[in-house]
Order: C-alpha cells, then sequence, then structure tokens
C-alpha cells in the first residue's frame, strides 16, 4: 500500500514535470517570430505616418503657394496703398510657408525638400519684383547710392559697392548660383573697411559679398540668400538667412550666421559659427572648423521670426563632406572649435 502511494505520487511529480516543461529552442523560435511581426507593424504604421505626412505637406504647401502666387498677381495695376497692404500680406503668408517648410524638413524626402525650396525662392523673388515694381524707391534709394559713392570715393581703387538697386558693381556679381537674375545687395572689391549693412536695406534680398580682404562685415537684419566669394582674412557676420548661403574661395576668415542651409567650396582656415536647420556641406575644402553661433544685436530676435528659422533645431555638428566618403570615420577636412578657443566677443 505505502508502496503504490508512493509510486503515485512519484509519477504524479514526473507527469507535472512533463507537462510545463518547454524545450528552449521553442521559446527562442517562438520569441523571434513574434519580434520580427513587431518590427514589421512598426516599420509598416511608421511608412504610412511617413507617407500621411508627406500628402499632407504637399498639399498644404502646394495650396498656399497658389494661395500667394494669387495674391501676387493682384498687385498688377492697383494704387499704391492696396499694394501695400497686399504686399505685406505677403510677406506674412510666405515667412510662413518658409517656418512651415523649416518644421517639415525630419520626413521630407530630398527630392521634395529641393522641390520646396525653389519654389519657396520662386515666390521670394516673384515678391521682391513685385515689391519693386508697385513700391518704387525714390528718394530713399536715391540717397542710399550717393551714401555708397561716398564710400567708393574714400576707399583705394578699385574699391567698389553694390547699390542698393541690386546692380552688380563687377562681373563677377553678376551671376549667382541658382538665384537667376534677382536683385542683390552687398560689397564688392574691398580692401581694409568695417562694412555694414541695415535690417532695411537687406530685408529679403539677395547678399552678395565678393572681393573683399581684411574687411570686418555687419549684416543685420534677414536676407534672403547670402553668397560669399573670394574673401580672405575677413570677419563676416549676419543675421537670419531664410535660406540658403553659398561660401566659394574663402581663406582665413571667420563667419558667423543662421540659415537653413549651409553650401561651402574651396575655403581653407576658415572658422564658422553656425545656426542651420539642415545640414551643412562642404566640398573641397580643408581646415574648415565650426561652432554653434553666437552673434547677438538687438533685433536678433525679430529677425529670427521674419526668417522662419526654427531657433530651437540647431545641427551645426552635421557636417557633410563630398570629399571624404569613409563610412564610419570623420572626415580631415573640419574640426569643431574647442570651447576654450570659440570666439565670445565680436564688437569691431
Amino acid at each position: 500500500m505505502d508502496v503504490t502511494a508512493g509510486e503515485s505520487r512519484g509519477n504524479g511529480r514526473d507527469g507535472e514535470g512533463s507537462a510545463v516543461k518547454i524545450p528552449e529552442r521553442l521559446l527562442k523560435r517562438d520569441q523571434t517570430r513574434t519580434e520580427d511581426a513587431e518590427r514589421r507593424k512598426e516599420a509598416k504604421e511608421n511608412q504610412s505616418v511617413t507617407e500621411e505626412k508627406s500628402e499632407f505637406f504637399s498639399s498644404t504647401f502646394n495650396r498656399e503657394r497658389a494661395a500667394i502666387e494669387e495674391l501676387l498677381s493682384g498687385c498688377s495695376g492697383a494704387d499704391r496703398a492696396a499694394a501695400a497692404q497686399t504686399l505685406e500680406e505677403v510677406t506674412a503668408k510666405t515667412q510662413q510657408l518658409q517656418k512651415f517648410l523649416n518644421d517639415s524638413m525630419v520626413f521630407l524626402t530630398q527630392y521634395e525638400l529641393r522641390q520646396a525650396q525653389a519654389s519657396l525662392q520662386k515666390l521670394q523673388t516673384g515678391l521682391a519684383e513685385k515689391r519693386d515694381e508697385a513700391l518704387p524707391k525714390k528718394k530713399f534709394a536715391f540717397r542710399a547710392r550717393s551714401k555708397a559713392k561716398e564710400e567708393v570715393a574714400a576707399a583705394p581703387p578699385p574699391a567698389d559697392t553694390l547699390a542698393d538697386s541690386g546692380t552688380p558693381a563687377d562681373p563677377d556679381s553678376a551671376k549667382v548660383d541658382g538665384a537667376g537674375n534677382s536683385e542683390q545687395c552687398g560689397f564688392s572689391s574691398m580692401d581694409n573697411m568695417v562694412l555694414t549693412k541695415t535690417a532695411e536695406e537687406l530685408q529679403r534680398q539677395d547678399v552678395l559679398l565678393t572681393h573683399l580682404t581684411n574687411c570686418k562685415v555687419r549684416l543685420f537684419g534677414s536676407p534672403s540668400t547670402l553668397h560669399i566669394k573670394h574673401v580672405s582674412g575677413c570677419e563676416i557676420l549676419c543675421g537670419p538667412v531664410s535660406s540658403s548661403v553659398f561660401v566659394d574661395h574663402c581663406r582665413d576668415s571667420t563667419l558667423a550666421f543662421p540659415c537653413q542651409q549651409l553650401r561651402t567650396h574651396n575655403t581653407t582656415d576658415t572658422r564658422v559659427y553656425l545656426h542651420v536647420t539642415s545640414r551643412a556641406i562642404i566640398e573641397d575644402c580643408h581646415g574648415v572648423s565650426f561652432a554653434p553661433f553666437s552673434w547677438s544685436y538687438p533685433t536678433l530676435d525679430e529677425d529670427f521670426s521674419s526668417s522662419g528659422l526654427d531657433r530651437d533645431r540647431n545641427n551645426w555638428t552635421q557636417v557633410d563632406d563630398f570629399n571624404w566618403l569613409a563610412a564610419g570615420t570623420p572626415s580631415p577636412n573640419w574640426t569643431v572649435i574647442p570651447d576654450v578657443d570659440r570666439k565670445t566677443s565680436w564688437e569691431p
């Protein structure tokens, strides 16, 4: 009787053990299948969300762009007061559209981003043309040109400036990458001078700085684009640029500006204090170093708002070197400026 009971108890324990024991390989296989299913589900959901965001961006952007173009077309033939009011509305809507694009860059493809940037640039150029047509500068423009001539007279030949009308002072300034024939202002062929442009002169303008040597440049306001070409030993500070900054053949200089995109070519031994909402690009450069944008002036907040740039998004350390394709190895052509070596005082 005892033996039978013992055997029964023993068999019960064996049966209970075999009922709950599952081979480890089956557990691992089941876990792998579950994880794969979750990953596929998550990837599908992410793709759907991205596609929905992209479709929403495209429809919204095109609708707002069409509304702005219609407003611009209504300026033709309107009296000065009505045109001024419409242009003010167009300016506000264009700035909102720029901000909408900046906020959407994280999920847009490169093609979608380029197309939107080109459309926005076209709107900004059209706005500038309509403003000049409907609200031409008269006495103010004449005084600005006179001031420019006085600066030229005081400078050694062949010093010259760009007139505020946007007419280039030298042949090189007549062509701007990707900007067509849009108007420009800026400085050209200067040596050892302190050069300044006000917010009123720069607002929504294409700015060109070319053939400058040992100059200090202060650009207040929010230009549309900034082109820096053939400069040496210069310190160039600029307010928020609503679209792109292009730098070419720059040597031994210090640059500081916020922008949406930076493209730098043929540049050496140059320090860039940068706020950029996309990514910086360098090509055929060496000895270029970066730090966060640190220049400040009284109307900087207002100019940031006007530019549409996101102050909370700064990718100043995200630099793509088109001459360096070694994955996982940092490019030797650019560095980060150490904290102790960063410039903090920007007085002339």
